[in-house]
This record gives structure tokens, sequence and C-alpha cells, in this order.
């Protein structure tokens, strides 16, 4: 196997690569970008957290308030000097029984910064057994699985430094916590620190006075469970969000890749296959039904395969048809150069001679139009067209073939409507060509003071020429073949070989290419008439 036919083998793609083709990865790439966004903004939820923390400190000061007014109205006594001091054993009960229902932890310091209570002691403030509160039992769900999972998670990642490091007293005293002095001063302060574990414990201290005297401070502190429980379900919410619009994002990105990229594959896969095939059983598909861009793709690419298939037909036909013509005069070349080494007559060596001469000159003039013709199609394509104006050259070319042709007597009328030039968009020399082809075809058919007719008209959109003579005009069967490669058809005694065939089949060609077309017809009063029909310049 050559390595030709084995290239397409080779650059064919595997069926996962056509699902993940680089513009269905482009796609998903684009349409993924903004859910990527969204769901990395679960992890900085700042500005909510903050408003969370502002929101629960805010209840905390409330509460803390609340108990520490009504220890200040339950637990306070008056010594006989005046001065308020706090009732440990009763501090003790009230701090227990009004944190309890809250769910946070209650502390109490004397006006000496001593602990006077402990929301979290049982047996006095200097007791050794500690309650904690756990969650009560409930069965798994995949959200409390998530929120396992993400504690895991957010143990790796570092907490917050500019946050004070929290810290847990055995035996505490008012001055370790800042917050605590300003409360003893008659303020109420709060504090946000920081676990380890990087999790909150949020603090807020407020003044426990009896008739305006301060006479200890009650500090509540709380973890940010509440905090880490809204911000997770929060997550969870964008997670659920990001999941459904991955799911449509990722449906739609297929369905986009499906009716974008796996046709557009199909169609490099197929015109692949045309460029490396064998024979024409390899066809571009047709998707015009699609009604857009691709099905407009498709169709151009399908006709594109079926007009080079055509140019290949044409130009296998063309090949042939040079070589069948060329090698007519070759044969009749080697025929009188062989005659001619065994002929020593000088009279017949000379005439022989004028044979090879003839030959010579056929072939001249065969290559030279073979070239003409050969050259047309990339002419056309290539040269730019401007306005050509018919009415113009239709005068200018009888003026010189009347001079031409005065040995024969030719008369030449010309018929074309008066202030209309009849301009068409084309290229002026091919289109000059045509014309003196057809009028130099007329010449030789015409009898001795015959009239060639040249006509032109404008019919709507279209201009039509007409070329007319009164010779013999055209067998009725040969009225297209006439336009066919290398056919001739020639006037009687007509010396042969002086035309190629070739003059009429580069017209048509001309004319095609100008989106025209060119037939011909015989008069009733006898001759030919041949009729170009081109559109009119806009």
């Amino acid at each position: 196997m050559t390595s030709e036919a084995a290239t397409p083998s080779r650059r064919r793609l595997p069926r996962w690569r056509l699902l993940a083709s680089p513009l269905t990865r482009r796609i998903l790439a684009v349409n993924l970008l903004a859910p990527v966004v969204l769901v990395a903004g679960v992890m900085y939820l700042d500005r909510y957290k903050q408003g969370l923390i502002r929101a629960e400190l805010d209840g905390l000061g409330t509460q803390a308030e609340m108990v520490a007014g009504a220890i200040g109205e339950g637990a306070v006594f008056e010594e006989d000097a005046g001065f308020f001091e706090i009732n440990p054993a009763m501090a003790q009960q009230m701090v227990r029984r009004l944190s309890e229902p809250a769910k946070f932890r209650a502390r109490l310091f004397g006006t000496v910064g001593e602990l006077a209570a402990d929301s979290r002691v049982v047996g006095g403030a200097k007791g050794s057994i500690y309650i904690e509160e756990l969650p009560p039992p409930t069965p798994p769900q995949w959200t409390d699985r998530l929120a396992r999972q993400w504690d895991r998670w957010a143990r790796w990642m570092p907490r917050d430094k500019s946050l004070p490091l929290y810290r847990e007293h055995p035996n505490a005293r008012a001055d370790d916590f800042e917050e605590v002095m300003s409360a003893m001063a008659g303020r109420t302060a709060w504090a946000v620190r920081s676990r380890l574990n990087g999790t909150l414990m949020l603090s807020v201290a407020v003044p426990v006075q009896r008739y305006k005297q301060v006479v200890g401070a009650l500090l509540i502190t709380a973890d940010g469970a509440n905090i880490a429980r809204s911000l997770f379900q929060v997550r969870v919410a964008i997670l659920e969000a990001f999941a459904i619009s991955l799911a449509l994002t990722i449906g739609v990105s297929l369905y986009m890749a499906g009716t974008i990229a796996r046709p557009i594959r199909r169609l490099a896969l197929a015109a692949e296959r045309v460029r490396h095939g064998q024979g024409r059983v390899h066809a571009i598909p047709d998707l015009s039904s699609r009604k857009d861009e691709i099905g407009e793709l498709s169709l151009a690419l399908k006709e594109m395969t079926e007009a080079l298939w055509r140019r290949m037909d044409a130009i296998e036909a063309f090949a042939a048809d040079v070589a069948h013509e060329i090698k007519n005069p070759l044969t009749s070349l080697r025929s009188a150069v062989e005659t001619a080494a065994r002929i020593e007559d000088p009279e017949k060596r000379a005439r022989l001679m004028a044979i090879v001469l003839d030959d010579v000159g056929r072939l001249d003039r065969l290559i030279s139009d073979i070239s003409d013709a050969s050259r047309i199609d990339a002419e056309m394509s290539r040269a730019e067209t401007g306005p050509v104006a018919l009415a113009a050259m239709l005068d200018t070319l009888a003026e010189i073939y009347r001079g031409t042709c005065a040995a024969q007597g030719l008369a030449f009328a010309v018929e074309r409507p008066e202030g209309d030039t009849l301009t068409i968009q084309g290229i002026e020399s091919r289109l000059v060509q045509v014309l003196r082809n057809l009028i130099a075809n007329a010449a030789s058919f015409s009898p001795q003071g015959g009239l060639i007719r040249l006509a032109a008209r404008r019919e709507a959109a279209r201009i039509t020429l007409v070329v007319e003579d009164q010779g013999p005009g055209i067998p009725p069967n040969k009225l297209d073949a006439i336009f066919e490669r290398f056919y001739s058809e020639r006037p009687e005694g007509e010396k042969f070989g002086t035309h190629s065939g070739l003059g009429l089949s580069i017209s048509r060609q001309i004319i095609e290419a100008h989106g025209g077309t060119i037939r011909a017809e015989n008069r009733d009063e006898g001759g030919a008439r041949f009729i170009i029909d081109l559109p009119a310049a806009p």
C-alpha cells in the first residue's frame, strides 16, 4: 500500500476524539466559565460572613443584657456599708438556667476579677465538672455527610491570622479577656477570635449593675456553629444551583457540538476521503436541509466537488481530443518524411515537402488554438471585469471588416437602439474575440456580394447579440455539435487544415464564463444565425 493511500486511515480520528473535538472543548470551556466562577465564590463569602457575625454579635449582646439585668436584680445583695455584692450561689443558678435555652456559655466575673459563675460548671465556680452540650441524634443525611467532609477540608485551610487566637483558661479571670475589662468599666464590648481548627468564637461582655453601680461583668461566648451552618447552607444552595447549571451547560454544549462540531467534522472527513479516494463513490453529505451556515457550507462543498469532477472530465476529454487531433498531422508528417527519403525525383520530393510544410503549419495553428483554449478558464478567473459598451464594439468591428472583406464585396449592416450603449460587465478583449470569430466565420460562408447583419437589442436585464449571414446554413442535426471541440464544417473549396475547429468551442467557453449563452439556428431565408445572450450591467 502506498503512503498516499494510507494517509486517510492514519488521519481518521477515533470516535472519542470526534465526541471531544477541539471545537467541542472550546464550546464547553466558554459555557463552563460562568458556572465555575460562580462555584469558586463558594470559598469566598466574606461579605455575607461578616454580616452573619454582626447579626450574631447583636443577638448575643441582647441576650447578655437580659441575663445581666436578671442577675443584677436577683443575685446581687447590699452590704452594711452600702456596697453591692454578687451572691455566687444564686448567680450560678441563674446563669445556668438562663443560658441553657439559648445554647451559649455565660461566665460572671466579680469586681476583683474572680470567676463568680460559669454555666458550664456544676457544683460551684471552682468545681471540676463541666457540661458539654451534644447535638441530638438524627439520621445522617447527604448534607450531614457533606458537612463532615467540609469540616475535614476546613482543617487543612489556614486560619484567619487577622483574628486573635482563642485560648481556654482553666481558672479564667477578668483580665484574660479585654472585653471583660471594658465591661468592668461600664462599657459593652465584643470580640471575635479564631480557634486552631479555623472556627470562630464570638464573645460579648456587658456590665452587671445595680442602681448604676457596676458589681461585675457577664461574658457570653458562642462558637461560630450558627455562622458556619448558615455559610454551609448557602454553599450547598450554590452547589445545587451549580450542579443544575452544570448539567444544563454540558447538555447545551454537547447539543451545540452535535449541531456544529460534528457536522463540520463529517464534512472535513468527507472532503478528506474525496481527496485521497479513488473513483467517485465518496460524496459530500448534503446538510442543506439545516437552513443555516453549515448547510450552506455543505451545499458549497458539494457543488465545488461536482464542479471539480466536471472539470476533471473536461480535462480528460480535452486531452483525448488533443491527442487525436495532433496524431493526424503527425501521421501525415511521418508518412511524407519516410516517402521523401526513398524518392529521388526532385518534383515529387518538392510536393512532399509542401505537404510537410502544410502539416507543420496545421500543427502550429492547432497548438496555438489549444493553448488559447486551455488559458481561457484561468484567465477568466483571474482577470478583472469592467464595463464593456457592445454598441461601440459592433460599430468598430463592422467598420474593420468592411475593409478586410472588400474583395468579396460583402456588406455589413448594424442594427442597434439609438442612445443605448448596451453596457455589460465583462472582459472586452475576450468578447471582441468571440465577435471576430463569429464575423470571420460568417464571412467565410457568405457568397460573393452577400450581407452580414450585426444586431443588438436590450430585453429587460439581458442584452442579445445576433450575427447573421446569407450562406448555406448549418445542417439541422449539427446546430449544437458545431460548438464541440475540433468540430469543423468548412465551405467547399477551402484548403483542408486551415482551421483547428476550436473557434466556436472557445466562443461558447468565453460567453458562459460571462454568465451568458450562445446558440445557432438557420434563417428561413437561408443562412445561419448566431444568437448571444448576456446579462446587462446593473
